[in-house]
């Protein structure tokens, strides 16, 4: 299950450090350190949950955590990054129930709940964790929590999972004890994803392909734009949307959106139509009708189709438009971008870029931007500007650079 592959001197400094942290404050040595990454979405956004396809890439930024077990059937957790005040959560695993707002220790918590709801035999553990991943920039640092947590239980109790059962387990954890409606993709992406490559999944068979998507050989570079606009996926905007497209399902008498085909959408959005009441208010200016809602779904499904046909024929700057599309229907159709994001993407189209498009659940975190390599600092030189003459505060920008999923370090 645990990656073998030997870390590169930047993750061994990294785990040194974890261990050394763990040992300030539990007092002893971990059993080994475990790392999880966050994750950017190509391609594909709000379809996971519909039965749908995703194209997401790991990050190099990366979640660790040190572990040692127990043997009193004790969790306690800790966060280097200050989360909880800097102090140690003890729960006991006998306890765990479902909560409303457990705080980030729910995360965790939620995962060795949801291993025990699934009858594998986990005991207790000492847990210490440290993050490079940006939270509420949209790169699912808490998916990256969660499959971390996962996998050390798994290595240190011997349970055998595969990695997309323990992608599956973790996103129980967040739907069912922490409370967000969250799809597969996040888990799965933290889980599974290689080096070098995209992840294509699709959401109804959880069928993966790793794509090839050597930017640097092309002479690209896809930027990640973290707005800094943080967003809570648990204030209902996120789960309206799901409740939205699961009505649209069921007025077009189908399992999943999914089953919708795009050669078919002109005829599902006329009987659509009629009966759609323009209900489903967001935060983001005012909520979309069904039938856009639908559309959007239709048609991101599409695109992932032909992002893949496009890379798969190498050319992979012809993807630009296809990203700005995506952001356009996410803006216009779903309702879930923000004036940050749209700045973002503007700009970066004035700039020279070849495509960008809000990335994440929405309502704020970030957008990635396809560039040619001798245009990726002007580009981002210039979406810096747009936000400063916008009174925003200045974006973090880096590049996403494909990398590997969940695995042991030490």
């Amino acid at each position: 299950m645990t990656d073998t592959s030997r870390p590169t001197a930047d993750q061994e400094q990294r785990a040194r450090h974890t261990a050394d942290r763990f040992r300030e404050v539990y007092g002893t040595a971990p059993a080994g350190v475990w790392a999880a990454p966050g994750r950017v979405n190509l391609i594909g956004e709000h379809t996971d949950y519909n039965d749908g396809f995703v194209m997401p890439l790991a990050l190099p930024h990366t979640t660790l955590a040190a572990v040692a077990p127990r043997a009193d059937g004790v969790l306690r957790v800790h966060s280097g990054d200050g989360s909880g005040g800097g102090q140690t959560v003890e729960l006991r695993l006998d306890t765990l129930r479902p909560a409303a707002d457990g705080g980030w220790a729910a995360y965790p918590a939620g995962v060795a709940w949801a291993l025990r709801e699934a009858g594998l035999p986990v005991g207790g553990a000492d847990l210490h964790y440290e993050s490079t991943v940006p939270v509420g920039a949209g790169l699912s640092s808490s998916a990256a929590l969660e499959v971390v947590t996962a996998l050390a239980l798994d290595d240190l109790y011997g349970l055998g999972l595969t990695r997309q059962r323990l992608a599956q387990l973790a996103q129980r954890a967040e739907n069912a004890f922490v409370g967000v409606p969250c799809g597969i993709m996040d888990q799965t992406a933290a889980a599974c994803c290689t080096d070098g490559h995209a992840l294509f999944l699709d959401t109804r068979d959880l069928a993966q392909r790793q794509v090839p998507f050597d930017l640097a050989g092309e002479g690209l570079r896809l930027l990640v734009v973290d707005t800094r606009v943080t967003h809570e996926l648990g204030d209902g905007a996120y789960a309206q949307r799901r409740a939205m497209c699961e009505r649209g399902a069921r007025a077009l008498g189908v399992r999943a959106l999914r089953d919708v085909p795009y050669a078919h959408l002109p005829e599902a959005l006329d009987k659509l139509a009629a009966a759609d009441d323009g209900q489903g208010a967001g935060p983001v200016g005012g909520g979309p009708g069904t039938a856009a809602v639908v559309r959007h779904v239709v048609t991101e499904n599409r695109r992932v189709e032909e992002v893949i046909a496009r890379l798969d024929a190498g050319e992979a700057r012809a993807i630009g438009p296809l990203l700005t599309a995506g952001h356009a229907s996410l803006r216009d159709d779903f309702r879930v971008s923000c004036a940050e994001l749209d700045l973002a993407v503007e700009a970066a189209g004035a700039a020279g870029a070849l495509g960008a498009r809000m990335t994440g659940g929405g309502f704020g975190g970030s957008a990635v931007v396809l560039v040619e390599e001798a245009d990726a600092d002007t580009v981002a030189v210039r979406i810096t500007e747009a936000f400063a003459a916008a009174g925003h505060t200045a974006p973090r920008i880096f590049p996403a650079v494909p990398s590997a999923g969940a695995r042991r370090l030490v």
